[in-house]
């Protein structure tokens, strides 16, 4: 059967419009950035999602000429900052940089999230991977995660963590709660420098927190290490455990993952090419060197590889909450 006249104009058209649609991708990409660059860090100014978002934001400057600001916008474990982005225009000039484990755990833990971090939100890049540290005031008679352990079952609820309700901390700390079946109370803070401050003051008895707050304590004393978080032991800390090495943890892994996302229909040019840009800027050896000695790792996952980790992060998380039972308003 031969197409019809009319047929054939509809499918030129058709050409016409993807062409066109194609090409103005193309030009997009090619003009963007055109104007400053606004990173939403959805915590408080100073913490690690903001240092990065700075570090990365000054080589964007350098490679694309225009400026890339940090806006630090605190609040419900990043949720705030995360709305603002989902409600931005998807033109490339709105991005969160934050701790994209704290987003998984969202959907779970409160009960009006006003989105879907699967739909409303397009993944960019990872960043950074930097393991937890398990850390005890001095005084608590400690010195591994077994010993932690049997403490808390010899006086159940007696020992307390504290820790930003719902955040990626406290749901791994849960984890590990859950597996071996202890019985310790959370004392809610502000955040990570809450939490570690009441450790250290003897207020709090135990936590889990990133390298960059815990380290420099840890060599001043005023803090003890027992564990990292991570699957493996951590070059930086060659002699201390790993939670998993523990009876009843194997496998356990928990840890901060630092990434970009953007809002949702954000198009594919412009997110390859920031993409692009931020793995190779991780990947240089000034970059590697200086998250190296923070105790993080570049880990530039590609956009659908981010994607698919953040979908299965969402159900893992599902799982411990669900077995907790908690929920925030």
């Amino acid at each position: 059967m031969q197409p019809t006249k009319n047929n054939s104009i509809k499918t030129c058209s058709y050409i016409s419009v993807t062409a066109l649609a194609l090409a103005v991708g193309v030009v997009h990409a090619q003009t963007w950035p055109a104007k400053p660059i606004r990173v939403v860090v959805p915590y408080p100014a100073g913490g690690t999602s903001d240092i990065l978002t700075r570090m990365i934001g000054a080589k964007l400057t350098e490679a694309w000429g225009q400026q890339v600001i940090s806006d630090s916008r605190p609040g419900a474990n990043g949720n705030i900052g995360v709305e603002i982005v989902v409600r931005a225009p998807p033109d490339g000039y709105t991005f969160t940089l934050m701790d994209i484990g704290n987003l998984t755990v969202s959907p779970s833990m409160y009960t009006k999230l006003p989105f879907d971090i699967i739909r409303d939100l397009t993944p960019i890049t990872s960043v950074t991977f930097s393991p937890y540290l398990l850390c005890a005031h001095p005084s608590v008679p400690v010195k591994t995660v077994s010993e932690l352990i049997a403490l808390a079952k010899k006086s159940p609820g007696k020992l307390n963590a504290p820790v930003g309700l719902g955040s990626n901390i406290h749901m791994s700390t849960l984890a590990m709660q859950q597996r071996v079946g202890t019985n310790w109370t959370y004392i809610p803070t502000k955040g990570g420098q809450s939490s570690v401050m009441s450790v250290m003051t003897g207020d709090g008895d135990f936590l889990m927190m990133g390298v960059l707050q815990t380290w420099l304590h840890v060599k001043s004393g005023k803090l003890k290490l027992i564990a990292v978080s991570s699957e493996a032991r951590e070059p930086m800390f060659p002699n201390v455990p790993t939670i998993a090495e523990t009876p009843g943890l194997e496998g356990y892994s928990a840890g901060s993952w630092q990434g970009i996302l953007g809002p949702a229909k954000l198009p594919p040019e412009i997110v390859n090419k920031l993409y692009n840009e931020v793995k190779r800027i991780v990947a240089t050896p000034e970059f590697s060197e200086k998250l190296t000695s923070q105790g993080s790792r570049p880990q530039a996952k590609t956009p659908a590889e981010l994607g698919k980790w953040l979908a299965t992060e969402k159900d893992r998380w599902m799982k411990v909450v669900k077995e907790s039972g908690l929920k925030i308003e």
